[in-house]
């Protein structure tokens, strides 16, 4: 019975001394909070927008490749159906089903529409979800499905062009416009998935592809190993063409997105990394205002373990609160995200899927235990200290600077910055900058454990100057406190630093990405105006007659053309794309941005008879294409004996990118077509003048005509958009910066009331004490900001040149925006400033005799 009293009693005294701190300081408690559900949100809604994009992606890649087994894919664009009777009459296949994808343009759309081409019959056998049902039943229908006209729509394609059974779809087909009937729909495709199917003889005639097909969906008879004639086939086909499964399809998506998911999933461990410090400043202020009551609850029989225990819980309630407020943030963020933006991420990895959110029951568990499990970590070392503090020190007055002694130790923090730096030499794992994030986050630690040693060092500096040169009395005594006390001093300084030095980190990354884009479309497009076919898709091509009759056009001094396809070089990697322009051999830098240090080789050293590429820099990370490696690539009928000239640099294709001259493409794959152009004006004709004068070429209504200026705001502005939750997250970490000002410096000026009776009592008047919160906080807020820069810097370095590199593949340039760093600083300096003020103004406001009565 006694013991059921004590633990009743001890539960008491715990709601007690919880509900008392909220209480006293709700706003410090509701910033940590807030902080936690910031970055459980995040992550949470990331991981649902994800998930629920790939799952949805998956089924849809489910429904095009239905049954089969194998699918043998061109390593080029295109592959020569002459393959498929070979396949079709294979001992070991049951069915053979040719298809041909096309992602055709659209008249007045700036996406394309896929449109599969398939042999109903075979089709039925394994992709029976791919074939049309004919809208009406009559007699004159019933061979729609096989007329050269025709075409299929699913729901979603018919609901995003708003057209119905019946009516005219026109699509692009090089530079002229094909008018298709729709006649019927793909009940079997999935919700929100835009697709069309036709017959295939008809799609290779109308989109002139005559004797090309995509790939060929295998169905192997019963008893054949799939995974044994995978690699039998592999070896006949001899890198003609790849083998793969549906697997390999979804792995490839995964991949593509992987980067830029985990990117996403980094920024929001970097916000709940904010609260958790924000919690251990909450519980560190916490401890030492209340080091004397603590001490008391010592005395008076609260053991060690059961204080340790009351100040974790305080911190984890902080986490848990803070969790399932995340949760229900992050699902309802990512509902809105899916609903209003789709599922690609901003970048663009899930196209032509509609999926809806689902709650994940086992990721919400693991963000939840992440949030709470945070709060907790950040109160551990302010539990720690209180609990192994001896009751007799710690009830007399003015210890509380040596509550935090532990913390000025240098050691630990400089092991974290050390380690943290041999991290940045560390290459990636799994094509993932792990030791990148590791580094950052050991230098966050580590740079905010040296605070109480760092604001030791500089206070102490400080006031020994001020004592030289005679400063007034109030700087002196600022400084003398601050000096003598670094240890509180540093909750306050450790606060800015983080909030600040993430900021100027993300800031600085994002500016030199900006920077180094602007810069480098400034160099890839040099000409006055550029043309393309059109604005999406591969269906819309200029031909060789064309190409002649545009340069032709009055006004036009020179016009170069551009043709894209691409190479599939490995089954588990994205498509590599190849690019075929007119280059300078002798001086490849006129025309690519290449890589500084490597320019290529030198005039003379490449042989005449050989195939000279150059490759972007995702080429060198992924497979290995370093300048003057011999490498074989699949252009025209066979493989190519090619040698890597150069690197240069690519910031729209991060998966991989080649160029090769145009002369040397077109003689060996036979292709003349040309999907864009760049024009150079002769003098005194401008951009409007050469589009109206283009516009009067018989195909000059089908294309797409834009300047260079224009193609660059187009381009930041996509940019801009991709990096919106990166832009968020800084807007977060300078909010979260003030509060977090706002509520340090309001604590340590309420537990200074002691002090500040005593200062009274002597003769300092109000107003000079407030002058003496007011020059603390600005000089502690400089402080932290001069440091928040520095180890923000270090922090935007990695960012810069490992992070970036190791996860997209690209190199970029480093800028300061300097603008918008002078005026966070200024803003934290100021409110500082006011805050010390303003909490001081209440601190003082009371009786000087009773602010010292415990003295006494």
């Amino acid at each position: 019975m006694q013991s059921s009293d004590h633990s009743s009693g001890l539960r008491q005294l715990r709601r007690w001394l919880l509900a008392g701190e909220w209480r006293a300081h709700p706003l410090r408690s509701l910033v940590a909070i807030a902080a936690i559900a910031l970055g459980v949100s995040l992550g949470f809604a990331i991981h649902l927008i994800n998930g629920a994009a790939f799952n949805e992606f998956s089924a849809a890649v489910k429904t095009l490749s239905g049954q089969a087994d194998l699918q043998v894919r061109g390593t080029q664009a295109t592959l020569n159906e002459s393959l498929y009777p070979l396949l079709a009459r294979h001992a070991s296949v049951a069915v053979a089903s040719p298809v041909l994808e096309l992602d055709a343009a659209l008249p007045g759309q700036e996406k394309s529409l896929k449109i599969l081409g398939i042999d109903v019959f075979r089709a039925a056998a394994i992709t029976p979800d791919l074939i049309g049902k004919v809208d009406s039943s009559g007699e004159n229908q019933r061979f729609d499905t096989l007329a050269d006209n025709t075409i299929f729509l699913s729901p979603a394609a018919m609901q995003w062009l708003q057209v119905q059974p019946g009516a005219a779809l026109r699509v692009r087909a090089g530079t002229d416009t094909v008018s298709l009937q729709v006649a019927g729909s793909m009940q079997g495709a999935r919700a929100g998935q835009r697709l069309a199917v036709m017959d295939l003889g008809a799609m290779q005639w109308r989109f002139r592809q005559l004797g090309q097909l995509s790939r060929i969906d295998l169905k192997l008879k019963t008893g054949i190993s799939r995974e044994a004639f995978r690699q039998q086939l592999t070896q006949q086909l001899q890198g003609q063409a790849l083998v793969t499964e549906t697997r390999d399809q979804e792995t490839r998506t995964a991949n593509m997105s992987r980067a830029y998911r985990v990117n996403l999933n980094v920024l929001a461990l970097v916000a709940l990394f904010t609260g958790a410090f924000l919690v251990f400043s909450t519980q560190a202020q916490s401890v030492i205002r209340r080091r004397s009551q603590l001490a008391l609850l010592r005395v008076v029989g609260l053991t060690r373990r059961q204080l340790l225990v009351q100040l974790l819980a305080e911190g984890g309630v902080l986490g848990v609160i803070g969790s399932l407020l995340g949760l229900a943030g992050g699902y309802t963020a990512a509902a809105a995200a899916l609903h209003f933006f789709g599922g690609d991420l901003g970048g663009g990895y899930f196209p032509g899927v509609q999926p809806s959110v689902q709650f994940a029951p086992l990721a919400a568990l693991v963000f939840f235990m992440m949030g709470a499990g945070v709060a907790v970590l950040g109160s551990a070392s302010p539990a720690w200290e209180a609990a192994r503090a001896q009751p007799a020190q710690a009830l007399k007055p003015g210890s509380e600077d040596v509550a935090l002694s532990r913390l000025a130790r240098p050691w630990p923090a400089l092991a974290c910055l050390t380690i943290g730096a041999l991290f940045t030499q560390l290459p990636p794992v799994f094509e993932l900058p792990v030791f990148g994030y590791l580094a950052v986050a050991l230098l966050l630690i580590g740079g905010i454990a040296l605070m109480p040693r760092l604001t030791a060092m500089v206070f102490a500096s400080l006031s020994t100057l001020a004592g030289k040169v005679g400063a007034g009395a109030l700087a002196t005594v600022s400084l003398a406190r601050l000096a003598n006390a670094p240890n509180q001093a540093s909750i306050a300084l450790g606060g800015v630093l983080s909030s600040f030095s993430l900021m100027v980190a993300m800031a600085i990354m994002v500016a030199s990405f900006r920077v180094s884009v602007d810069d480098w479309l400034l160099q890839v497009l040099p000409a006055d105006l550029y043309v393309q076919s059109s604005a999406a898709g591969n269906t819309g091509t200029l031909n060789v007659q064309e190409q002649a009759a545009l340069a032709s056009v009055p006004g036009i001094a020179r016009a170069d053309f551009l043709r894209m396809t691409h190479l599939s070089l490995d089954a588990s990697r994205p498509s590599v794309a190849l690019i075929a322009r007119p280059i300078d051999i002798d001086h490849p830098e006129r025309t690519l941005p290449m890589v500084e240090g490597e320019n290529g080789w030198q005039p003379g050293q490449i042989a005449p008879d050989t195939i000279p590429v150059w490759v972007s820099e995702a080429m060198v990370d992924l497979y290995g294409y370093h300048t003057g490696r011999r490498i074989r690539l699949p252009v025209g009928e066979r493989m190519q004996d090619c040698i890597v000239a150069g690197v240069w640099r690519d910031y729209v294709r991060q998966f991989g990118a080649i160029q090769m001259r145009q002369a040397d493409y077109r003689r060996l794959s036979g292709d003349h077509q040309a999907d864009d152009a760049a024009i150079w004006l002769t003098p005194g004709v401008s951009a409007s003048d050469a589009i109206k004068a283009l516009k009067q070429l018989p195909f000059g209504a089908a294309l797409d005509y834009a300047e260079p200026g224009e193609i660059r705001a187009l381009s930041l502005a996509i940019f801009d958009r991709s990096f919106a939750v990166t832009y968020l997250l800084e807007a977060v970490a300078v909010l979260i910066g003030l509060f977090g000002i706002a509520t340090t410096f309001s604590g340590q000026t309420l537990a200074r009331a002691r002090e500040f009776g005593m200062l009274r009592h002597i003769g300092v008047t109000r107003r000079q004490i407030l002058g003496i919160l007011a020059i603390e906080g600005t000089l502690l807020t400089a402080t932290g900001i001069a440091a928040g820069f520095l180890l923000g810097f270090a922090i935007s370095l990695i960012l810069v040149m490992v992070v970036n590199p190791q996860s997209f593949h690209w190199s970029m340039q480093l800028h300061l925006p300097w603008a918008l760093l002078a005026g966070v600083a200024g803003m934290l300096l100021v409110s500082a400033a006011l805050t010390a003020v303003a909490a001081g103004r209440y601190a003082v406001s009371g009786n000087a005799i009773r602010a010292v009565r415990e003295d006494w």
